[in-house]
């Protein structure tokens, strides 16, 4: 009798895994880069910048907009949506702090 953990992974769950893992980090990096660059260009002169929770919230609103979104999908989980918030979450703090430096002239 083999021992529980002593099972044979199968070489097709170990690639699922792997696809499932490279479209969170993706997804999740998209979002902190897009998330980043709207904060600091567009919201550069609104007062929700100020906010200090501001990077939280949107963190946790992306993950509860992507949660369904990944629920219906086949290879991707509850990980995903994490990554997404995380990264939105990540690139809207940093990108608040991108809006206390003046903008960057092409000259300099």
């Amino acid at each position: 009798m083999p021992l529980p953990w002593t099972e044979v992974i199968h070489s097709g769950e170990v690639m699922f895994g792997l696809i499932a893992a490279g479209i969170a980090g993706a997804s999740g990096v998209f979002g902190h880069i897009k998330s980043r660059k709207f904060v600091g260009q567009r919201l550069r002169y609104t007062p929700i910048v100020e906010k200090p929770a501001l990077g939280l919230w949107a963190g946790v609103g992306a993950c509860v907009v992507a949660a369904p979104l990944v629920a219906v999908l086949p290879f991707v989980g509850a990980g995903t949506a994490i990554a997404i918030g995380a990264g939105v979450g990540t690139g809207v703090a940093l990108g608040v702090k991108d809006t206390k430096e003046p903008p960057k002239l092409l000259d300099d």
